[in-house]
């Protein structure tokens, strides 16, 4: 930047972006402080390197305004896990898929285990048709990521939501921001 840069020749791009061509530095810089803004390096590798005129500290500040706004958009995925039993009674079944609907709306995968015991071990069938049976079940909310496999005593299988995290969350705040605010007109007739 400005003063630091150390070579004879640059090429030069001007403030509204225009290639102003192959100047001398110090050239460069006297255009740059004709022009109250800074001459900043922007590809040092380039035979000779590319400089522009703009304003650093505006260009800093659009840089971390980026860098933030990518930071509150980007959504972690998480990987919640739901226990079944392979034999398992309807009402409990639908609370597991209760749960199972509402982190597929949250936007989070969600794995799946059946725990074999005993004498189960040597009937995974029936593993396979509860969790085929469950994939359909919240089939409006997620898809079957991987299919269901036997690990060991555990049959295990992986629902991904249909929408993404940071989906759900833009949908989320603009159904909160559609909704009308009845509280504060309510609030404003008791004051008076």
């Amino acid at each position: 930047m400005n003063d630091r840069i150390r070579v004879a020749e640059v090429r030069l791009v001007g403030p509204a972006g225009e290639q102003v061509g192959i100047v001398r530095v110090e050239d460069a810089l006297r255009l740059a402080q004709d022009a109250d803004l800074d001459l900043v390096e922007v590809a040092p590798d380039a035979r000779p390197p590319v400089v522009k005129i703009m304003d650093y500290g505006k260009y800093k500040y659009e840089a971390d305004m980026k860098a933030r706004e990518a930071r509150r958009n980007q959504a972690n995925t998480v990987l919640k896990e739901i226990r079944f039993r392979l034999k398992i009674d309807p009402h409990d079944y639908g609370t597991k898929v209760g749960h199972i609907e509402r982190f597929l709306k949250g936007g989070d995968k969600v794995k799946v285990m059946i725990q074999f015991r005993g004498r189960e071990q040597s009937r995974p069938e029936m593993g396979i048709r509860l969790l085929n049976r469950l994939s359909e079940d919240v089939a409006e909310f997620g898809f079957v990521e991987s299919t269901p496999k036997q690990d060991g005593r555990n049959m295990v299988m992986v629902i991904a939501p249909v929408k993404r995290k940071a989906e759900q969350r833009n949908e989320a705040r603009r159904a909160a921001a559609s909704q009308p605010r009845a509280a504060a007109p309510a609030a404003e007739q008791t004051a008076a």
